[in-house]
């Protein structure tokens, strides 16, 4: 199958720019049009990816959610037709950058797609740097759920100010 660039860069869920850094180092097969244009040739299925769930809650109080959070995000990988590799289920603050789960999962070269309910779920701040250091070492972060993105800003900014207080 041959897809253009962008389309190929929606499959993945990567920016255009990472696609065409994968053509230079030679990660992904190229056919070049009479006229010049770039395809992406692929021989494969795109969702062969080596994938994990990461499950997070800040207390353990809430442990019965963990639970289901991750098994949320296994249902929606077997929706995708994902294998899941890796299931990574951890308490803390998403305030805190040191979890050692979470630094075991991102350190896992063999692991190329990280699925999180909600950027939250992964860090409170900082979400695009880690996505821009996954994407360098080829691996997608896929945020399952958007309704956290349809807050207003007020209201992200309130929760980010209450979970600050709290740690």
């Amino acid at each position: 199958m041959k897809y253009k660039i962008s389309e190929y860069a929606k499959l993945n869920h990567v920016q255009y720019r990472t696609v065409w850094n994968w053509i230079n180092k030679g990660k992904v097969k190229i056919e070049r049009t009479k006229t010049g244009r770039v395809l992406i040739v692929v021989d494969e299925p795109v969702k062969d990816h080596t994938v994990a769930v990461y499950a997070r809650i800040s207390s353990s109080e809430n442990k019965d959610n963990l639970e289901r959070q991750a098994q949320r995000l296994i249902d929606y990988a077997n929706a995708k037709g994902y294998k899941v590799e890796k299931v990574v289920k951890e308490i803390g603050s998403g305030l805190n950058d040191n979890r050692p789960k979470l630094q075991s999962l991102l350190a896992d070269k063999s692991i190329n797609l990280i699925l999180v309910e909600h950027k939250d779920r992964l860090t409170r701040f900082g979400f695009n740097y880690l996505q821009a250091i996954c994407d360098k070492h080829h691996t997608r972060i896929v945020v399952v759920s958007s309704d956290v993105q349809d807050k207003s800003l007020s209201e992200e900014l309130a929760e980010d100010i209450i979970s600050i207080i709290h740690s």
